[in-house]
């Protein structure tokens, strides 16, 4: 397979950057393949490895916006790149020796330099998987949740507070059965390596603990919905990909499959009914994304909750364990004429 780092470049609008960080291999290698076979000229930006290990010049104020990316592989202008998938970004891997505030400093202006060149690059007419700014807007999990709600999605009962107080009255209105979780991601890849924070199980005595944590957090708490299994569902497009996992046999995994034991559950293939797969295209699409990996519960009864959509979402154990067709999706997206939807 040809590596995207190796790519040459030069000729006109035929190169796809994919941003990323150097912890992150295998949904990259995969897009970066089939972009190949499709005639394009992937290139792989770490950008943990920026400014350190690339350099990066834009020209705001110039004819067309000039920005200039010079790698290993060669010197990229905003005329020779296509588009963008933003798989990961993450912060600069700056020296540690660096005293904390120029640090900070330091951190701060690479990844204004970046949103910025990035900028300059949708202003050039490449196109971006997901539109710059979308991930940031779409992310917003109580919008995300409320927006389902009105395409006819169900959705649990959700609160999201810091307030003990609220947290128990929702304990006994769901009647004892409830879950918390975080607002946001904290996984960076496939192969984890980061720090996480799973959907966990709240029972009574947990919630004399809660004040103390709630002081420095605010949490999402949810209805705890019966499960048949579950499903990630990865859309491209118009196009939803299902991988289903049934976690019931693992004790730690009931409420998370994340936490099951690998020999305790595994990846099938999934279905969306037809109705609940077009409200979900027309909720990614409604939130400005291209591609959204999305989470369903499907309760003993058929029922499809809704729990949410993550715009950077993991895919690449669909693809690995099912031979879900992701990576070549979203390489027909990448390949695709025009500016951002």
């Amino acid at each position: 397979m040809k590596k995207p780092e190796q790519v040459a470049v030069g000729a006109a609008r035929d190169v796809v950057l994919l941003l990323t960080h150097s912890g992150d291999h295998y949904t990259v290698d995969r897009v970066a393949d089939e972009l190949s076979r499709r005639g394009l000229r992937p290139l792989r930006v770490d950008t943990d490895a920026f400014p350190a290990r690339l350099e990066l010049t834009s020209m705001p104020g110039s004819d067309g916006g000039e920005v200039v990316l010079r790698t290993a592989a060669g010197e990229v202008h905003a005329e020779d790149v296509r588009s963008v998938w933003l798989r990961r970004r993450v912060p600069p891997r700056l020296d540690e020796a660096l005293e904390p505030t120029w640090r900070e400093s330091c951190e701060r202006e690479s990844e204004a330099a970046l949103e910025g060149a990035l900028d300059g690059l949708e202003g050039a007419g490449c196109r971006f998987i997901n539109p710059l700014g979308a991930d940031r807007v779409a992310g917003n999990k109580p919008r995300q949740l409320r927006m389902a709600r009105a395409l006819g999605l169900e959705v649990p009962r959700t609160l999201v507070t810091n307030d003990a107080a609220r947290v128990r009255s929702f304990f006994e209105q769901v009647r004892g059965r409830l879950v918390a979780k975080m607002l946001t991601p904290l996984t960076q890849s496939m192969s984890g390596g980061q720090p996480f924070v799973y959907t966990s199980a709240i029972g009574p005595e947990h919630l004399d603990d809660l004040e103390e944590g709630l002081r420095h957090s605010p949490m999402v708490f949810q209805e705890r919905i019966d499960k048949a299994h579950e499903l990630r569902v990865a859309v491209v497009g118009e196009r939803c990909l299902v991988g289903s996992i049934d976690a019931s046999r693992s004790v730690e995994g009931q409420v998370d499959w994340r936490r099951a034991r690998p020999e305790e559950c595994d990846w099938r293939p999934g279905e969306l009914p037809e109705e609940v797969a077009a409200r979900l295209v027309r909720l990614v699409a409604a939130l400005g994304l291209v591609y959204g990996a999305a989470d369903f519960i499907v309760t003993p009864e058929g029922r499809h909750v809704f729990l949410e959509v993550n715009p950077g979402g993991e895919w690449g154990m669909l693809e690995r364990d099912l031979g879900l067709p992701i990576a070549a999706a979203l390489a027909d997206a990448l390949a695709s004429e025009g500016g951002s939807p």
